[in-house]
């Protein structure tokens, strides 16, 4: 039993409507799609989305790093993720977003093959999991009104992009929590856009409306002001961008840096470094969100089934593919009343790939020879 056949492909995802955050404002991403197929003609599929401003990696950053690793997984034994794991990280450093593509991939056709969900090899929890909904950054006005027709589609969490102006800041949280009332749950997520000063002053006016937490206030880096804002927040502080590796996480709950940790597959590189980070999380009380960075429907199924799988995960933020003006994907994670549920079958599940949607980039072959470009 050996993975045969690495084809890698390139999709351009256009979003409903411009999202802005604190770093900056997208239209649109391309993401990268990887098809693994053993020698019996079974299929596993993988997704990896570029976050320049978060990873320093792009679409084409993602196809350089996979012409690497592709030759390298080929051959392997796809029951061996860890083993995939150990080789990727051999052959190149860094390169999160190509490894989660390959090791999503991986855990599709390692399920497919044993007959059960990821979920199950990722040791099983629950059968679904609440996600909020982000709102990106546009006046309190129009921000109050995108909120409405959020809870209207049966959201009870929804998360505030904040960190641009701190006084408008606090009247884009106000103007929310005015038009949805005591029961939803608000976030904000400030993307490291505040100083430590700023940010104690935001939280602190914050604080009236209930909001429930604080995402990555200050600068990634800045561990003694994430520290500092952990101590005299009146709002629970939770770490992103200063957590990618096993490594960073540890650091952060040494150091008491914040009281939740937002894993993200992509920045962590796969599954299972997802799930150290989890249980070094879980071994200093500090709960997890899963988040996202705006992946479609093959990588947004894989954070439900590993959310699914984890205890430690208390809530999560897979909404990126409902924000799509179109997926590439038919069937995947589910959503109702604000949870996102698990599709039937083994592996990932019965998601269809809608492979004219997508760009043929390169082949690998069992011989590890690239056959096509």
């Amino acid at each position: 039993m050996r993975i045969k056949r690495v084809d890698v492909f390139k999709v351009r995802l256009p979003y409903r409507q411009p999202f802005t955050i604190a770093l900056g404002t997208s239209d649109y991403s391309v993401d990268v799609v990887v098809r693994l197929e053993d020698d019996e003609g079974r299929v596993g599929w993988g997704e990896a989305s570029p976050a320049k401003r978060i990873i320093g990696e792009s679409e084409d950053t993602i196809v350089a790093a996979l012409r690497a690793l592709a030759p390298a997984v080929v051959g392997m034994n796809p029951l061996d993720v860890e083993a995939i794991e150990e080789r990727m990280d051999r052959v190149i450093l860094g390169n999160t977003s190509a490894k989660l593509a390959l090791e999503i991939a991986s855990f599709d056709l390692k399920g497919k093959i044993l007959g059960v969900k990821v979920r199950d090899l990722l040791g099983g929890y629950r059968d679904r999991v609440e996600t909020d909904f982000t709102i990106g950054i546009k006046s309190p006005e129009e921000m109050a009104r995108e909120a409405e027709r959020i809870v209207e589609q049966g959201f009870k969490a929804i998360k505030l992009k904040v960190g641009v102006d701190v006084e408008k800041d606090v009247e884009r949280v106000k103007a929310v929590r005015d038009v949805v009332g005591p029961a939803i749950k608000i976030r904000v997520d400030a993307n490291q856009g505040w100083t430590v000063k700023q940010a104690l002053k935001a939280l602190n006016q914050m604080d009236r409306y209930d909001v429930e937490l604080a995402e990555q206030p200050v600068r990634w880096d800045d561990l003694e002001g994430m520290a500092l804002l952990t101590r005299m927040s009146p709002i629970p502080i939770m770490a992103d961008e200063s957590v990618h590796t096993p490594e960073d996480a540890l650091k952060v709950v040494k150091m008491r840096a914040a009281d939740y940790i937002n894993i993200k597959l992509t920045k962590a590189g796969g599954l299972l470094k997802a799930r150290r980070i989890a249980a070094i999380s879980e071994a200093a009380g500090v709960p997890n969100m899963i988040g996202c960075m705006m992946e479609g429907g093959v990588s947004i199924t894989a954070g439900v089934h590993f959310a699914a799988a984890t205890r430690n995960v208390v809530t999560t933020d897979l909404d990126s593919d409902i924000s799509l003006k179109e997926d590439f994907v038919e069937g995947g994670a589910g959503l109702k009343d604000g949870y996102r549920t698990l599709p039937e079958g083994p592996g990932l599940g019965n998601l269809k790939v809608k492979e004219e949607k997508l760009e043929h980039v390169f082949t690998v072959e069992r011989e590890g020879e690239v056959t096509s470009f």
